[in-house]
């Protein structure tokens, strides 16, 4: 029996809400826990993410597939798993449900419900982590799904537990949590311009970079799947993204 619409945007909402209150909660808890020690302050919050990540992808997973990720939903779209009718739904619940995350988060632990950050997380370096976390985290998702889709939650829980500390950007690897980071003055929190004009067109700027790794990652596998040989692999490869490209507006 197929899951209504309805309670499966409900599930994609609730997850991200989850997702994000956990991410926000304890990088606020460690951070007063911990003092001064960012070290020790990024370790706490990672173990959380992580854990946190298996349990709602066991538990939501069943509902909605638990994506929690606009990304994750694009690329279950591109590969025929969701309607592209169904889409917005999801990726509307994720936004909205990050967004509520982070209220819930500072309704917790006090600090003001919305609030402009103060960390500031940008540049090249940033911009190339965040390719390189998103492609690995579909990638992990792409390759346990098929061969072991039971272990999918403990290898995304491991790969972004992983990624926090490989990656210069600690992995956001997720629109929908990246927007609730905007809000947060939090230690997980993501600076973003005063103005709220510049805010959007900065946060629209992720979600192009997002947008434009699925392009990519599409060519990847297109080419992988028609081609045989290395250098066909490589010219195809070449071909298709140029033409993802240019589809996804990269």
């Amino acid at each position: 029996m197929k899951i209504s619409l309805g309670r499966r945007a409900v599930a994609e909402f609730l997850g991200t809400a989850f997702l994000v209150a956990a991410v926000i909660g304890s990088g606020i808890m460690s951070d007063r826990l911990s003092g001064a020690n960012v070290g020790l302050a990024l370790l706490e919050n990672t173990i959380a993410t992580g854990a946190a990540l298996i349990a709602l992808i066991l538990t939501f997973g069943p509902i909605s597939g638990a994506h929690l990720n606009p990304v994750v939903t694009i690329m279950d779209a591109l590969e025929h798993g969701l309607p592209w009718s169904e889409t917005p739904f999801y990726i509307l619940s994720q936004l909205l449900g990050g967004i509520s995350g982070a209220v819930s988060a500072h309704l917790m632990f006090g600090p003001p419900l919305i609030s402009l950050p103060t960390h500031g997380r940008s540049g090249a370096a940033q911009a190339f982590s965040e390719f390189v976390a998103t492609f690995g985290l579909i990638s992990v998702i792409g390759g346990s799904s098929r061969l072991k889709p039971t272990a999918v939650p403990f290898a995304v829980g491991a790969y972004i537990t992983a990624a926090y500390w490989f990656t210069a950007s600690t992995s956001f690897a997720n629109p929908a949590v990246t927007l609730a980071r905007c809000l947060s003055d939090t230690f997980a929190g993501i600076r973003r311009a005063m103005l709220p004009g510049s805010f959007w067109r900065k946060f629209w700027a992720v979600w192009q970079q997002h947008c434009c790794f699925v392009g990519w990652f599409q060519a990847f596998r297109q080419m992988l799947r028609t081609s045989s040989s290395p250098t066909t692999r490589i010219i195809d490869f070449a071909h298709h993204l140029t033409n993802h490209g240019r589809e996804y507006e990269c």
